[in-house]
C-alpha cells in the first residue's frame, strides 16, 4: 500500500492530501508564483482548493506573512482561476 503525502493548509491549519491543496512558492530571488507541479525549489505554502479559504487568505494577508513578502493580486487571480476549474 502506497503512502499518501499529507500537507497542512496555512489558512485552516488542517492536514489534507497533497493533491487537495495548491502550493505557492517564493524562490531565492523573492519571486512568488503558483507551483502546479509541487516540485519547484523555494519556500512553499499550501492552501486548500476552496474559494472561501482563498478569500480568507487574501483578507487576512496570511500568505504575505507565511512567505514573508507581498503577494500581488495576479497570484490571487491565478489561484481563483485554478480553484474554479
Amino acid at each position: 500500500m502506497k503512502k499518501i503525502p499529507m500537507r497542512m493548509c496555512v489558512v485552516t491549519r488542517e492536514r489534507y492530501q497533497k493533491q487537495d491543496l495548491i502550493r505557492i512558492v517564493k524562490d531565492k530571488y523573492d519571486n512568488v508564483f503558483v507551483d502546479t507541479t509541487g516540485k519547484q525549489n523555494g519556500k512553499g505554502a499550501y492552501i486548500k482548493k476552496d474559494i472561501s479559504v482563498l478569500k480568507k487568505a487574501k483578507d487576512n494577508k496570511i500568505l504575505d506573512r507565511v512567505l514573508e513578502t507581498n503577494i500581488s493580486n495576479e497570484i490571487y487571480d491565478e489561484l481563483e482561476k485554478i480553484i474554479g476549474e
